[in-house]
Order: C-alpha cells, then sequence, then structure tokens
C-alpha cells in the first residue's frame, strides 16, 4: 500500500506540473486515469516479475526527463530512456493509417533494430491494445513468429503492449518484456505512457495557443513548419519553444561593437534578436542543451517546492531555506550535475539560479548564511 500511495503521489506531481493554471480539467481527468490503472498490490503478474520494487524510485527521474523535452522526437526518446529502467527491452512503434512500424528501441542488439519493422495487428496482444486503447499483457509467442525470429524473446516469455493515446487516437504501441533479466514493471510503463501522453498533448495545445495568439515572425524569416500533435504523422516535427535566461558571458555576441555612423540600426536589431533568444550566439547544439538545463532545472525544483510547502514558507519566514531543504536540495542537485555537469549548459549553473528564483523568490538572504552561490 506504501508503493502504490507514494506511486499516487509521483502522478499527481507530474500532472499538477504540467497542467496547473491552463488546464485544470484535463488534470483531473488524467490523475483519475492514471489510478484506475494502477493494478491493487499483488494483482498484476507482469508488475511483479523482476524488480517492480525499485520502480518507483526511479519514475520521477523519468517523467521530468520526459518534460524536460521539447520536440516530440525528444519527448519518445525520453519515454524510451526512462522506461528501459523498469524493463529489460522496450521498443516504439509508430501507428499510421492502422499500420504499426518500428521507430527505436533500448535493451536490443541496437537502438533501431526494430526500425521499420511492421507488427501484426490482427492478432495477439497487439491487436488487444489498439483496438481496446488498453494495456495488454501476453506471451511472446502471440507476438508472432515473424517478431520472434527477428528479435528472440525473453526468458519468462512475458510480455507487455501499451498504446500511446492523443487525441482519443492509438498513436503508437510501445513494447516491453523481461529480456534475459526478467525486469518487467508493467505499472511503471503504463505511467510514463501516460505522462507521455499528456505531455505531448500539453506541448501541441501551448503551440496552438501561440498561433491563435498571433504570436509576430518577422516577415523576412521563412514560415517554420509544425505539425499537430494529434495527426502523429510525423512524430518527430516541432520546434523548441524560446526561454527567456541569461545568458552565459563567453556565449554573448560581441554586439557592441559597431561603427560610429554606420551601425546603429545593426546594433538595435542584434540587441532585438539577443533579448529574443538569450542563446543566440551559441551554436543550435549548445543552445538547445541550455535550453534543456534550464526546463530540468526549473522542474526538479518545482518538485522541491510541491512536496515541501510547509518548510519553504517557514523558511522564507526564518530566512533559512537552504538549511531546511538541505537534503532535497542536494539530492536535485546531484541529479541535475549527472545530467548537466559535463555538457556545455556546465557554464551556467541554472539550478541555483533557479533555487534563488523559485524558493527564494529571487531574495537570496532568504536562502539562509549557509547556503553558498
Amino acid at each position: 500500500m506504501a508503493e502504490h500511495s507514494e506511486v499516487q503521489q509521483i502522478v499527481e506531481s507530474a500532472v499538477a506540473r504540467v497542467l496547473a493554471k491552463r488546464l485544470p480539467e484535463l488534470q483531473e481527468e488524467l490523475v483519475q486515469r492514471v489510478m484506475e490503472a494502477l493494478p491493487t498490490p499483488g494483482a498484476s503478474p507482469v508488475a511483479a516479475a523482476g524488480t517492480a520494487g525499485a520502480g518507483a524510485a526511479t519514475l520521477l527521474p523519468a517523467i521530468a526527463g520526459i518534460q524536460a523535452s521539447a520536440t516530440q522526437k525528444e519527448i519518445l526518446k525520453a519515454l524510451l530512456d526512462g522506461g528501459s529502467a523498469h524493463c529489460s527491452r522496450i521498443a516504439l512503434f509508430v501507428v499510421k493509417a492502422g499500420a504499426a512500424n518500428g521507430w527505436q528501441s533500448r535493451g536490443f542488439a541496437e537502438e533501431d533494430v526494430v526500425k521499420d519493422f511492421s507488427l501484426d495487428m490482427n492478432a495477439g496482444p497487439v491487436a488487444h491494445a489498439y483496438q481496446n486503447r488498453a494495456a495488454t499483457p501476453g506471451n511472446i509467442a502471440e507476438m508472432g513468429s515473424r517478431f520472434v525470429e527477428q528479435f528472440g524473446g525473453p526468458a519468462n516469455e512475458q510480455i507487455l503492449v501499451v498504446p500511446l493515446l492523443l487525441k482519443d487516437k492509438v498513436a503508437a504501441l510501445l513494447y516491453g518484456d523481461g529480456g534475459a533479466e526478467g525486469m518487467l514493471d508493467g505499472s511503471a510503463l503504463e505511467l510514463l505512457v501516460m505522462a507521455t501522453s499528456a505531455w505531448l498533448e500539453v506541448t501541441s495545445l501551448r503551440k496552438q495557443a501561440h498561433k491563435e495568439g498571433g504570436e509576430a515572425v518577422e516577415a523576412s524569416a521563412p514560415p517554420v513548419p509544425v505539425q499537430a500533435v494529434s495527426s502523429f504523422a510525423d512524430p518527430f516535427a516541432g520546434h523548441a519553444p524560446k526561454h527567456v535566461a541569461s545568458v552565459p558571458a563567453e556565449a554573448a555576441p560581441a554586439a557592441e561593437v559597431v561603427e560610429v555612423g554606420v551601425g546603429t540600426q545593426a546594433a538595435g536589431a542584434a540587441a532585438a534578436a539577443a533579448a529574443a533568444d538569450p542563446f543566440a550566439g551559441l551554436s543550435p547544439q549548445d543552445a538547445d542543451t541550455h535550453r534543456k538545463a534550464q526546463r530540468f532545472a526549473r522542474l526538479l525544483v518545482d518538485e522541491i517546492k510541491l512536496y515541501n510547502q510547509a518548510k519553504v514558507a517557514e523558511g522564507r519566514r526564518h530566512k533559512d531555506v537552504y538549511d531546511r531543504l538541505k537534503s532535497e536540495i542536494e539530492k536535485s542537485r546531484s541529479t541535475y550535475q549527472k545530467r548537466y555537469g559535463n555538457t556545455a549548459a556546465a557554464t551556467t549553473d541554472y539550478f541555483q539560479q533557479e533555487l534563488v528564483r523559485s524558493l527564494a523568490e529571487d531574495d537570496i538572504s532568504v536562502m539562509g548564511a549557509n547556503f553558498k552561490l
């Protein structure tokens, strides 16, 4: 029961972050759907297989990774990466025109080994999951001889197929099995698929809101095609939203050096560009890494606030937030450093910035004397 309660808290936390303020009714519906899908203790043989007991401890980082992703391709990769901690082999099959074709996998010989492999949609757990839009456990033999000959099967022969729903339609099918180790946590996979579905829909709604709001686009810039998530014809389309943030000093464009009497307009244009995208001076890859690190830091600190509201309030009053939350802060800091400490984003400590911005409301004295920049 304790683990079931902990999973419920994780679900409510993830959904609240994604849909707060903008989609309260969808939030309520999603939480209910997730809790209804979770089995009672001992009820699911798939969830009980392997190391399912350790699932709850890794769910939150997996969901945070999904929500730290901006494009559909990144979100689906994060689903596979997070899901691989809960089953030995996992693969995603994108559904188009009634056919499910392989995209990427984890735990198989290669990530692209399933690419373009078509599942049999007319029999076994694949057909049941697709037609009933429900997670379906089964035996590897039910996947068909062609699948078994191509990829082999798990030692315990147990598999799981989970539909990924978008706009009430099955947009993809997630396959998981225990491989040689027998690790298959069905409840965790179902939860991660639901979190992925919610995040894909939220990113789609945000793009639609920007479009309907008449977001300004420079006349000289070519239009950027953005596909709605609901069609899912190309699951890898999309673009990262722009975020306002401080730019690493070494990455700032040298817009100050302008010839007298010639560069006034150019300087103004450069300043406007920098304000619109603070990472404009970086390479596309580095800028993307900075944006992801910034979002991940926000998710981690939001999680600290969510579970420690009383401590945060007391800490602000007594100006000792860090002392009261030291354990939680340092655990999250370690998680952040493992992911971004050796990347291009290491030039700016977004986690530290977010602690001051969110927990201390931009008043560093609130963090206390033991908080070091």
